[in-house]
């Protein structure tokens, strides 16, 4: 049987993190809202740690996805990896999809500060640049937490931004503090955002005029 062309198809969706959780805290809510979305969460670090693998798994069950994991140094002494490990594990880990979306973190991270959130989306934008990445379109979670003034907010100047609905976010809570573990006074659940933010692009060329102009504003930033 054939296509109806105007009928809605699912979007093949891979969701690029850092860590166990990440998936959540940043995106959670809007991966909920779309189940038109088919939606496989890759994250590159924890994946020796058999809890935050566990929980990982039980995570992304809940959120109806695939995910697959791998296992960067992520040590708290945050030493740089260097490109060549964070592109070719990336490479592997989707291994030759082509996505419709992409959604990742930003070059600048979510908060201050983390190395690996950084590296990452800095080496996403990079392998969708040169055409080792194949997306139709690549979103970057866009959160700031004015060097740690305040738990990490949406940034409101964002391309877009979703307000959840309260059972949307309650979810989205529970995945963290049920599935993951994290008690209600911990960092995590106590930043658990109910409003989602994300720098949006339909191409490669306008996330590198986006990132080159944002990187002339902040490379004032101290380095880690």
């Amino acid at each position: 049987m054939g296509h109806n062309k105007n009928q809605k198809r699912d979007r093949k969706v891979g969701v690029i993190v850092a860590h166990p959780d990440d998936e959540t805290l940043w995106a959670g809510g809007s991966i909920i809202m779309h189940p038109d979305w088919h939606c496989s969460i890759y994250t590159l670090c924890r994946g020796s740690d058999l809890n935050r693998s566990r929980n990982f798994h039980n995570a992304i069950k809940y959120l109806k996805a695939n995910g697959k994991m791998a296992d960067l140094n992520d040590g708290p002494e945050q030493k740089p990896l260097s490109d060549n490990d964070i592109n070719n594990t990336i490479i592997k880990l989707i291994n030759k999809v082509r996505f419709d979306l992409v959604i990742t973190h930003s070059p600048w991270g979510e908060y201050t500060r983390h190395r690996r959130h950084e590296e990452i989306g800095k080496a996403l934008l990079s392998l969708w640049d040169r055409g080792e990445i194949q997306a139709e379109e690549m979103w970057l979670f866009a959160y700031h937490d004015d060097n740690g003034s305040y738990f990490p907010h949406a940034d409101k100047n964002a391309h877009y931004v979703l307000l959840l609905p309260q059972p949307i976010w309650e979810i989205k809570y529970k995945i963290i503090t049920d599935i993951y573990g994290f008690s209600q006074d911990s960092w995590e659940a106590q930043t658990t955002p109910r409003l989602e933010a994300f720098w949006r692009f339909n191409s490669p060329k306008r996330a590198q005029g986006w990132y080159r102009k944002k990187e002339s504003i902040n490379e004032n930033i101290s380095p880690l």
